[in-house]
């Protein structure tokens, strides 16, 4: 879905009006985090975020990963699957699935390690353990409370935030705030912005870390654009954020377009913006997560990130920290 411009604006018509809406659906979400999880029996780590759309948190589930191969563990990535078909559960393949089949954020995580796609969580938790998991890091599920987590480390845009506060469908919270804090047991802010500032102030007065990062280009995708005018396209949470980085990089880009998160590209618009690009001299861009959606990658450069944490040993601190207490529980 696109999200709404109210969402992010200041309060309005539309969202008071679906007020009724979003008590319901808030009353539903906190009731639903209350219920008891499923003990995994290994040591499970969540990266999730407040509100639907894009945060970062693929790119802070390969830094953790990383980091937790650093530490010795073996994780494997637990996710729905969201956009895909197959329900699970299933190891993804790269070589034998496609986006339509287990999810663009899955495929595209299975370049870098395993990773188990089920509908319902709980039921891939067997899997991942036959894959030789020592750690179940779970890319979304914060709101789902089918497993239980030893840590939520939640991912929050600094320009962003949180837009007007407010719960689906009035906004864009996926339940109450108040449910979601508690339960949060480390904030991690991307980027320089202020938008994630009241929420920073309430996660460190609750005791719980907060960790800054910022999104690193990867050199070869702007070695290979440098000089270059360009046309960037993507269907992710955050669209405009793709194009800034671009351009603070310093490549030009001369034309951008915006689709739906998780956009399912069509042929036809492929080969259009193919077209588009080479009448006009440009090379086509995209993201590594729009990339893992195109069966046709020839015409275009995908442009990599890597999330760097400004205060690193700080979180390696809080995973090992919580990756002890997890076994001793266990």
């Amino acid at each position: 879905m696109r999200e709404p411009g109210f969402w992010h604006g200041p309060s309005s018509l539309n969202s008071h009006l679906l007020k009724p809406l979003a008590a319901l659906y808030g009353a539903i979400a906190a009731q639903r985090l209350q219920r008891k999880g499923l003990n995994a029996g290994i040591p499970v780590l969540c990266v999730g975020n407040y509100h639907v759309g894009g945060a970062g948190k693929t790119p802070t589930v390969l830094a953790l990963a990383k980091l937790m191969r650093n530490l010795g563990e073996t994780p494997v990535v637990l996710s729905r699957g969201y956009g895909g078909e197959l329900r699970g559960p299933v190891r993804v393949d790269p070589e034998r699935h496609a986006a339509a089949d287990v999810g663009d954020e899955p495929l595209m995580l299975a370049g870098h390690l395993p990773v188990v796609v089920s509908r319902k969580r709980a039921d891939g938790v067997p899997l991942a353990r036959s894959q030789g998991a020592t750690v179940i890091l779970m890319d979304d599920g914060f709101q789902n409370p089918s497993i239980i987590k030893d840590a939520s480390l939640i991912v929050i845009d600094s320009e962003r935030g949180l837009g007007n506060g407010k719960v689906f469908p009035a906004g864009p919270l996926r339940a109450p705030l108040r449910p979601q804090l508690a339960r949060t047991d480390a904030l991690i802010i991307v980027g320089d912005g202020t938008a994630a500032e009241p929420v920073a102030a309430e996660i460190a007065a609750q005791g719980k870390p907060v960790l800054h990062a910022h999104l690193k280009p990867d050199d070869a995708p702007v070695a290979a654009l440098r000089g270059k005018r360009v046309l960037a396209f993507a269907g992710i949470g955050d669209p405009v954020r793709f194009f800034n980085t671009l351009r603070s990089s310093g490549i030009n880009v001369v034309r951008q377009q915006a689709f739906a998160d998780h956009h399912p590209y069509s042929q036809t618009e492929i080969e259009g913006l193919i077209t588009e690009a080479r009448r006009d001299g440009l090379t086509l861009v995209t993201t590594e997560k729009d990339l893992a959606r195109l069966r046709d990658r020839r015409h275009i450069v995908p442009f990599a990130v890597t999330l760097e944490f400004d205060d690193p040993a700080r979180l390696q601190k809080f995973v090992a920290d919580r990756l002890f207490k997890a076994r001793e529980r266990k």
